[in-house]
């Protein structure tokens, strides 16, 4: 299920991420490329020769020269200047924005739409300045930059994305003006922001409201766009159910998973339903562009919903690729004709099927290749024509692509050249600049040139870097796409570098300095993949290497393990010998291995995280299991481990391995906790250096106890969950429990305005799923608090002097084979600001829960590390109360170990 579909919306990150997203199109201002411009008699009277020079722009707009257009209407606008005629400066930057925008230029775009506006202000003129700031919106939500896109149209607050039609504003302005159009155009945009944010059920609901206003006062042109809209987010909803459907399929909630499939369907039929009409629409209006893009709406949800059986699509989709093909000779050259050629060209068999990164692998076409390949050729003609380097060079690159595939390399190369040189023309275009370093990168290897590989790899690492938080943002329904587009490029990169490193001697500073590079690229892929859970503009504390430095104690030793597809690389850092006799020698030893089957160590990892939760089998299937992780994780560096005097291991895991309890893993005689104390963590500079400070610690501690039914979905009560909650707060004196009735959303809420807490103890069933969405707790009155609304709620209460030093979420659980749902447990501690948490893999009998609870606590007021705390608990448990592993080894403690 996670995979479904995947290679579509892979190919949507690559191309119609960079298209015109947003389906308002700037219609406000497009009507006057398309009719006769009526210029004021007053103006035309003092310079004719200016208005025929727009004229003449728009003309040369018509036939995609945007360049030409351009340099009239900059000769236009100086003239208009000098005049000070500001109602015809306001008409020439508004048709300047809108050509800069057709060919990339977005900082001169957003130029003239802010000097537009400052001449609307001037003149009085505020239903236009209303307007313009929808157009201004429209491109920095182009641009990922969704906060901004939305404070121009309703001022939302810094706290959420809420409209509040705040004074000045898009909205604002046009209902205290009575501009229904102006109104019309304000939702649109903002629908879509909500659309790209991945908030759909507000995206429809806006843009529902601008549909009925277009045709309240019969604005056909753009209920055709608001229509395509609707389509849009109503197929964004339904890719998100089969999301969820996917990750109730992992947690075996088959009648949940049904249900999701079910949504998925009925929201993929009210998006045809939407995009036929505005089809019908742009059709009747001979709005060429407008039925280019329905119909490449039309053929991406045909294709993308052949698994939900809905009825004829593939030959409904057949119908409407042969129409766009015929319809794309008859458009005129633009930057969206270019790219539509590239969709077209690039359009893939509606196969399901597993896959890391189209733009790694060879795709099965639609189209046969040679006909693919004169879409291409054309793209690059009307690029080159128009003058626009930035889609010149995605369809150079994709060219080269193809020539890639049919491994002719040295044509490849020379496509995929010409593409980095037209990305490099124009700084908007790193996020093609990236995918062509990368194809190089390939090129090269592929030919046995490392050296030029590594250099093209490295480069395209170093230009993703600069763009990668704005591509993340930037369209919120893609973002499981882009993260699988991503991850190939920076675990080759560390491939790469892992492979040179075998090369040399282990004691040389250039293994170690590979190493090195191959972790960091890892570390920027797990920031990466954070973001792209938690999918919003949050910006995460990162702490630099002195600060890291203070983590690694000379008793802790760090694994770090990176996932390729073949296989695993398992690296250790290892306090340095020589720092005993020299402490300025702080630089730490890395060490790696390979893990040689990564196919059998995944299944391995599955079969394990089931057998371990068999309590009730005599025979402990889970042993073998555990000594077998122990041998490919763990054993390779045994003697390094017991030559340092190691104490603590840290886990920086990657994929899979995040769900696997590392507690359990056996040497054959003992549990690794029996030996070690254990914490993983996202990234060492991501994790807050701070030792706890046990002085003044009190709690705040909730929990339920009854039965809960969430969204159809049935929770047990929880007997022991009182006593649980009473032992924690008996042990801090000031600490304050809500339980059942008492412990909502909004109870707890107020409880962390009024009051800073240290612990955060929460006692109640929790899921973490493959998206946020279906990651919650359950709380009482049946009702549930997201895993987001809980770590907004802790950033937002908790002071940067004061942070929260630990949550622990004692009764939650993560499907088996989930690594999305392992990540977001991950995440929330850095998320949310959190230096430390505690969770658990699965469900834990309560009982058992109580007592390891009980003495972590105490542990931790006899000034013990957080990580020394949670072994000295689980060992009892051990060795004591002879507990079996399923009630102990789930427990896992995230964040800083100190």
């Amino acid at each position: 299920m996670p995979s479904r579909h995947r290679q579509f919306r892979v190919r949507r990150v690559l191309v119609v991420l960079f298209l015109s997203s947003l389906t308002i199109c700037l219609w406000l201002n497009h009507l006057s490329f398309t009719g006769q411009v009526t210029w004021g008699t007053a103006a035309t009277a003092q310079s004719p020769n200016p208005s025929q020079l727009v004229q003449k722009g728009i003309e040369h707009y018509r036939t995609g020269d945007m360049q030409a257009a351009i340099a009239v209407w900059q000769t236009a606008l100086s003239d208009y200047q000098s005049t000070n005629n500001l109602t015809n400066q306001i008409i020439v930057r508004e048709k300047l924005a809108i050509a800069y925008q057709q060919i990339g230029r977005f900082e001169a775009t957003i130029d003239q739409w802010k000097h537009a506006i400052a001449n609307a202000r001037q003149q009085g003129a505020f239903v236009q300045v209303g307007r313009l700031q929808t157009e201004l919106a429209q491109t920095y939500s182009r641009l990922g930059q969704n906060q901004d896109a939305i404070a121009l149209l309703c001022g939302a607050s810094e706290i959420n994305e809420d409209c509040i039609q705040s004074e000045g504003s898009a909205l604002q302005i046009a209902r205290k003006l009575s501009d229904r159009q102006g109104e019309a155009a304000a939702l649109g945009s903002l629908g879509e922001v909500y659309r790209l944010r991945g908030n759909y059920d507000k995206a429809i609901a806006v843009l529902e409201t601008s549909l009925k206003i277009t045709q309240e006062i019969n604005l056909l042109a753009y209920r055709s766009s608001v229509l395509n809209g609707l389509g849009n987010a109503y197929s964004g909803k339904a890719q998100l159910n089969e999301q969820r459907a996917g990750s109730a399929e992992l947690r075996g909630a088959k009648i949940k998973e049904s249900e999701f499939i079910e949504k998925a369907g009925f929201n993929y039929i009210k998006a045809l339903n939407y995009f036929n009409n505005s089809l019908e629409i742009t059709r009747a209006q001979n709005d060429r562009p407008g039925q280019m893009q329905g119909l490449l709406n039309l053929i991406q949800l045909y294709y993308r919903s052949t698994n939900l059986k809905l009825p004829n699509t593939l030959n409904q989709a057949e119908q409407a690729l042969q129409e766009a093909l015929s319809l794309l000779e008859r458009l005129p050259d633009s930057a969206n004709k270019v790219f539509a050629a590239i969709n077209l060209a690039e359009l893939e068999q509606p196969v399901v099927k597993k896959s890391t990164s189209l733009q790694t692998q060879c795709p099965s076409r639609k189209l046969e290749d040679a006909q693919a390949e004169k879409l291409l050729r054309t793209a690059v003609t009307i690029a080159r024509n128009i003058q626009d380097s930035r889609s010149e060079s995605f369809a150079l690159g994709k060219l080269g692509h193809l020539y890639e595939c049919r491994k002719d390399y040295n044509k490849a190369l020379e496509f995929t050249q010409q593409a980095r040189f037209a990305a490099d023309q124009n700084l908007r275009a790193k996020d093609s600049l990236y995918l062509w370093e990368w194809q190089a990168g390939r090129i090269f290897k592929a030919v046995a040139k490392e050296s030029e590989a590594m250099a093209a790899y490295e480069r395209a690492v170093t230009t993703l870097e600069d763009i990668r938080s704005s591509l993340l943002l930037a369209q919120r329904d893609v973002q499981f796409s882009f993260r699988d587009t991503i991850s190939p490029l920076y675990r080759e990169f560390a491939r790469l570098k892992l492979e040179r490193a075998e090369s040399l001697s282990i004691a040389s500073q250039a293994y170690q300095t590979e190493l090195d590079s191959a972790l960091d690229a890892i570390d920027s892929l797990k920031l990466a993949e954070l973001q792209n859970y938690f999918g919003n503009d949050c910006v995460f504390a990162v702490f630099d290497q002195e600060r890291v430095d203070d983590l690694e104690k000379e008793d802790t030793a760090v694994f770090s393990s990176i996932i390729m597809e073949d296989r695993t690389a398992i690296v250790v850092s290892l306090p340095n010998p020589e720092h005993k006799l020299n402490p300025k020698t702080r630089r730490r030893i890395k060490k790696f291995q390979w893990i040689s089957d990564t196919a059998e160590l995944k299944e391995g990892i599955k079969k394990f995280r089931l057998d371990i939760q068999k309590f009730y089998d005599p025979t402990d299937p889970f042993l073998a299991l555990a000594q077998n992780l122990y041998n490919w994780i763990i054993h390779p560096f045994a003697s390094d481990l017991d030559a340092a005097q190691i104490e603590t291991l840290v886990f920086i895991q990657d994929g899979l391995l995040r769900s696997v309890p590392m507690a359990a893993l056996h040497d054959g005689q003992d549990f690794l906790v029996e030996k070690y104390a254990i914490a993983t963590t996202p990234g060492l500079r991501l994790t807050s250096p701070k030792p706890l400070n046990v002085q003044g610690l009190r709690t705040l501690a909730l929990g339920l106890t009854e039965a809960a039914t969430i969204d159809g979905e049935k929770f047990q009560p929880l007997a022991n969950v009182t006593d649980e909650v009473d032992q924690v707060t008996q042990l801090f004196p000031g600490s304050k429990k809500l339980l059942n009735e008492q412990f909502t959303p909004q109870s707890l809420e107020q409880e962390l305005k009024q009051a800073v807490y240290p612990i955060i103890h929460i006692a109640t069933h929790g899921q973490f799923g493959t998206i946020p969405e279906d990651s919650f707790l359950v709380t009482g009155r049946n009702q549930k608090i997201t895993i987001t609304q809980l770590e907004s709620g802790i950033r937002r209460f908790s002071t940067g002097s004061e942070p929260v030093e630990l949550l622990a979420l004692t009764a939650c659980q993560t499907g088996i084979g989930d690594d999305r749902a392992t990540l977001g447990m991950a995440g929330i501690t850095v998320q949310a600001g959190v230096r430390s948490a505690l969770a658990s893999l699965w469900y834990v009998e309560d009982a058992s829960t109580q007592e390891l609870v009980a003495r972590f606590y105490n542990n931790l007021r006899s000034s013990m590390s957080k990580a020394k705390a949670l072994q000295e608990a689980q060992k009892t448990l051990i060795h004591q109360n002879k507990i079996h592993p399923t009630q102990w080894a789930p427990f896992i403690l995230i964040g800083n170990w100190l």
